[in-house]
């Protein structure tokens, strides 16, 4: 599905900073708020569209990714954008506040929320791509607190119920003839107040840890290739799910080989003579130490290219193996010695081209006026 580009989508420069992305974004979510809109499909989607593009924009990480690699990019980090107002709300509804009397259009709010996923560029060689591989992957992640179990309290204590809502995370207050709902300013939405953090988290629940784990690489995997590991990504907030790790896979070109999807192609240098007579020539193999025999036959003209079967990169999908293609590239020799030359030219003599009486000479066809 086509999507637009999120700066384009917000009205923004790319160099705009997280004060103008904001601004921009509030605009468009007044104006496209759904309670603005009832019923208008196109200005839900459109109060989607930016939501999105604001999830992205404002967060360094996620921004760094999106422009150097697009809506591709992301799609491997685990984004998929929001699935529904609630999304949207519950992650930064506050911006709505105070605006025309639009708040998060729901009550208290989940404190349990899932962790952000993760994206690891690894990069392999031809041959590691061809056999498969297990690496091991050093990076740094949010964890959960062992100490609090990831729920930001100290142990032993237990939050207190927000004296200013009453636990319901929102306050209602009047203005004019209307009476508007708007996110508990005290407790921030939660309904509890942490009076007693965790020394060891600080009240977040969580601790930046680098972790170390071994990743399993099937064979045949190709750049742009991914690996998605579950519950390795950042840990949730206030004891929610871990995210995921996107293992994204970069395969470096080789000396010799080049690859097409499952198959390989190679170029080789084969003499005149060889060309001319036919041989038997030697053609490695990736991935194996002895060599394959390759039929060049008489009459070989250059950039002929020749098919040995099965000897391609492994399928991902299924077993068997792509095909190499070999394309020959035939040398004329810049040096030659009296007996050469002396050869050659008896060869030349010799040489007689004709062409049938009903057929023009290359020559004729290329200078008939």
């Amino acid at each position: 599905m086509y999507k637009r580009d999120y700066y384009e989508v917000l009205g923004v420069p790319r160099d705009s900073n997280e004060e103008q992305i904001k601004r921009a974004y509030r605009k468009l979510a007044m104006k496209h708020h759904p309670d603005r809109n009832p019923g208008d499909r196109e200005a839900e989607e459109k109060f989607k569209e930016a939501a999105e593009a604001y999830e992205v924009l404002r967060d360094d990480e996620k921004r760094q990714i999106y422009d150097q690699y697009g809506h591709d990019g992301l799609a491997g980090t685990g984004f998929r954008g929001f699935t529904g107002f609630e999304d949207i709300f519950s992650s930064f509804g506050d911006i709505f506040e105070g605006f025309f009397g639009f708040g998060t259009r729901s009550g208290r709010r989940s404190r349990s929320r899932k962790g952000q996923s993760l994206r690891y560029d690894l990069e392999l060689s031809l041959e590691d791509a061809f056999h498969g591989i297990e690496k091991e992957i050093a990076f740094k992640k949010w964890v959960s607190c062992e100490s609090c179990h990831g729920s930001g309290i100290a142990p032993g204590k237990q939050p207190k119920v927000c004296s200013t809502c009453g636990g319901r995370g929102q306050v209602v207050r009047a203005q004019g003839f209307f009476q508007i709902t708007t996110t508990c300013p005290a407790c921030h939405g939660e309904g509890r107040i942490i009076t007693d953090p965790c020394l060891e988290c600080h009240g977040k629940g969580k601790l930046k840890e680098e972790k170390k784990i071994t990743v399993k690489i099937p064979p045949g995997v190709d750049t742009g290739s991914q690996l998605r590991l579950q519950g390795e990504g950042e840990a949730g907030e206030f004891s929610g799910p871990p995210g995921d790790l996107f293992v994204v896979i970069h395969v470096r070109e080789h000396d010799f080989f080049r690859r097409e999807g499952e198959h390989l192609l190679c170029e080789v240098p084969i003499s005149f003579v060889q060309a001319a007579l036919g041989n038997t020539i030697q053609i490695p193999a990736i991935g194996e130490e002895r060599f394959h025999d390759l039929e060049i036959p008489a009459g070989t003209q250059p950039g002929d290219v020749f098919t040995l079967s099965g000897l391609g990169m492994p399928g991902l999908q299924r077993k068997k193996r792509g095909d190499l293609f070999v394309k020959v590239n035939v040398k004329i020799p810049q040096k030659l010695s009296d007996r050469q030359r002396e050869l050659l030219e008896e060869f030349s003599r010799t040489e007689r081209v004709k062409a049938p009486k009903n057929e023009k000479s290359f020559w004729q066809k290329i200078t008939k006026s």
